[in-house]
């Protein structure tokens, strides 16, 4: 086909991609942005293969088969709580793809791309780089989320030692290779200390920040694409790299903002207890109170405004369904409800989002942090269902805390705070909550789709 044409489907495909983003941009449209870019992927897709003559369409049919196969079955079984830990696993398959493409077109130039020399070689670097140490970081972070590791670096010092000299040395066998283009074997060698930089840039980060690194793992993969875009000579891989690249970095510091977090201190500072926060003991010690599902009944009866505030320990009960009936027999009473969504709330940005969007919730009950925050004082209830730092009065009031500045729902001004725990075990930052023992709180222990249950069994009793 002839090369104008196909540029101008991957024009097409582009211009899909953006829209998709844009549509991405709100609950109400993010179905059509998505089948925007998916749209625009299988136009580019189709396009790549037409312009290749030389590939071999069974192993390509043979890939596409197997890669549908794995990606439906982990589309149906993998649960919503887990969707972090999925979307760093694609993160890292991306980033190794980039780097194995990069690898193929150094060992064939001539069967995979034309590009001038010097740019097939410091974009094949570059991918190498960025790409292997995608892939091993998400591993990490997936393995994180996921709670099989749990290891922590003892020393910041040597940890960032270590990784000046990974990333030095990464650099110095890459000019090696642009050098040297036939020894491969250097590429492999990047490829493997990449490789471990990944892991150590990745492990000493806590659950806290990981929101954080799996949209920076996002940009990453998506700056490797871009890289293998210049190896290939591929427009459309480029444009697409490169939405990926600054879409990630913009969702990366829109979080960093959300946490008071600055992106170094993520990538090498701690969130934890220390020496000045004060202990549970000191915070709860006779003054925390409990209620019974009926007893919090009553107190909802009279409620005229109530504001649900999901969290982590919502999604792990799988209770979306549960506070929508709940927030339909108190609308049937004549109850206003609205839901605060914290930036940050659960473990990837837009989790409770999309939980409550599965529930069906409608959007314009869905309130954004700063949109809410100044209904809190109005509110009869503020019912907190499984979150925990982003309620925490401490990072308002305590200069001492560890999450002090953080933007936080400003639930303690409502008239009542009910709060749905199993316990009260600190949230990812290992901090005690204030909140759980002021004098307007009630603790209502139990599973959060369990609660909610009573909750509802009660009202409708009275």
């Amino acid at each position: 086909m002839g090369t104008n044409f196909i540029n101008l489907i991957y024009l097409v495909a582009a211009v899909c991609f953006i829209f998709g983003l844009k549509g991405l941009t709100s609950p109400r449209t993010a179905p059509r942005g998505n089948l925007l870019g998916a749209s625009g992927m299988l136009l580019a897709v189709l396009a790549t293969l037409l312009d290749q003559h030389i590939l071999t369409f069974q192993l390509i049919i043979l890939g596409l088969v197997v890669g549908a196969a794995i990606g439906a079955y982990l589309a149906i079984t993998v649960q919503m709580t887990a969707m972090p830990q999925m979307v760093a696993a694609f993160n890292g398959f991306g980033g190794g793809a980039s780097a194995l493409v990069a690898a193929t077109a150094l060992i064939a130039p001539g069967d995979l791309t034309n590009v001038p020399p010097i740019q097939l070689y410091v974009a094949s670097t570059a991918s190498g780089i960025i790409g292997a140490a995608t892939f091993t970081g998400s591993m990490i972070a997936w393995a994180k989320l996921q709670g099989v590791l749990r290891w922590q670096p003892t020393s910041d010092v040597l940890q960032k030692a270590s990784n000046t000299s990974l990333f030095l040395a990464a650099l110095a066998l890459a000019a090696y290779i642009v050098n040297n283009p036939a020894a491969i074997w250097a590429y492999w060698v990047l490829v493997a200390v990449a490789s471990v930089l990944g892991v150590m840039l990745t492990v000493p980060i806590g659950g806290a920040d990981m929101p954080v690194v799996i949209a920076l793992l996002n940009s990453y993969s998506g700056l490797a694409a871009a890289a293998t875009g210049f190896v290939l000579g591929n427009n459309v891989l480029i444009i697409a790299g490169s939405l990926v690249g600054a879409s990630g970095l913009i969702l990366t510091n829109i979080m960093c903002k959300a946490m008071n977090r600055s992106l170094s201190h993520v990538l090498f500072g701690t969130l934890g207890p220390t020496a000045e926060t004060a202990s549970a003991d000191e915070v709860y010690e006779g003054k925390v109170k409990s209620a019974s599902a009926e007893e919090a009944a009553m107190i909802f009866e009279t409620a005229r405004l109530v504001i649900i505030v999901p969290g982590y320990g919502m999604a792990v009960a799988q209770a979306q369904h549960t506070v929508r009936d709940l927030a339909n027999l108190l609308q049937e009473r004549g109850a206003e409800v609205q839901y605060a969504i914290h930036p940050v709330a659960g473990r990837m940005p837009g989790h409770m989002n999309v939980l409550l969007a599965e529930a069906d919730v409608p959007y314009d009950q869905l309130f954004a942090l700063e949109q809410i925050n100044d209904s809190f004082p109005e509110a009869d209830i503020a019912l907190v269902i499984g979150a925990n730092d982003v309620v925490n009065p401490s990072a308002r009031e305590d200069t001492s805390s560890p999450i002090y500045g953080m933007p936080i729902l400003d639930v303690d001004k409502a008239q009542t705070v009910m709060i749905i725990k199993r316990s009260l075990s600190p949230g990812f930052a290992g901090i005690p909550n204030p909140l759980f023992a002021a004098p307007n709180a009630l603790m209502l222990y139990g599973d959060g789709k369990e609660m909610v249950r009573e909750l509802i069994a009660a009202l409708r009793e009275q």
